[in-house]
């Protein structure tokens, strides 16, 4: 199930740079979802390659890895300086783990060093919460936000794919929360205790889903995006 993006669509994100993390992950898929809506993307792996960016994306992939790569390439402290200053930011999956405040369940090097976040997002994230990779699923969400897409009979559901996905614990005062997957729409409900998971939220300029809208054509959570970077939603 895919959502190709209208001709307006396809031209929403022009004049815009848009960066990747591209240190690890899935970050040659969000290069073309953002380039398919016609801004430039751009791989980031150097402090410099910041500079000159109008938001950036933190693909999915291994939290671990990033941020210790991060840290290795000295994109780090340069990543949380941009997004204090306002810089627009999106975290898909892994992502997501990297802009939160508060991680429920580290992993710890061999010094017991817990894993650092980029931060940003006031939430508490819970890492590989859905399960491991033979229990990824796929699902209709309803998502807040994405108005700009409506038809005749209203906008579609987001098709996410959730592959080790987090989700989120607790949302601060300042953070909205644009979809829930229902335990009665997942396909393994005994991993959500019949309770509502948080999958994705939005604070200012930074925004972040459990699940990965870049393998499976759904553009309009890259359209938000862009719309974000031009202040219009």
């Amino acid at each position: 199930m895919t959502n190709p993006l209208s001709d307006a669509s396809s031209r929403v994100g022009s004049g815009l740079r848009i960066g990747v993390l591209a240190l690890q992950g899935d970050f040659r898929e969000h290069i073309h979802a953002v380039e398919a809506a016609g801004a430039t993307g751009v791989g980031i792996r150097r402090p410099s390659e910041l500079e000159d960016i109008d938001g950036l994306i933190i693909p999915g992939g291994e939290s671990t890895t990033i941020d210790k790569l991060s840290r290795t390439f000295e994109l780090r402290d340069p990543i949380r300086k941009r997004i204090g200053d306002g810089l627009p930011v999106y975290g898909s999956c892994a992502g997501m783990i990297l802009l939160a405040e508060e991680i429920a369940d580290p992993a710890k090097d061999l010094d017991g060093n817990p894993q650092q976040t980029f931060g940003g997002l006031d939430i508490t994230v819970r890492r590989n919460a859905f399960g491991r990779q033979r229990e990824s699923f796929e699902t209709d969400l309803d998502f807040k936000g994405l108005d700009f897409s409506a038809g005749e009979s209203g906008v579609d559901p987001v098709h996410a794919v959730f592959i080790r996905g987090p989700w989120v614990e607790r949302v601060g005062p300042d953070v909205e929360i644009l979809a829930q997957v229902d335990p009665d729409h997942a396909s393994h409900t005994a991993t959500l205790h019949g309770v509502a998971r948080i999958v994705a939220v939005r604070s200012g300029h930074l925004l972040a889903t459990s699940f990965h809208p870049e393998v499976t054509g759904e553009k309009r959570v890259h359209e938000l995006f862009i719309r974000m970077i031009r202040g219009e939603a």
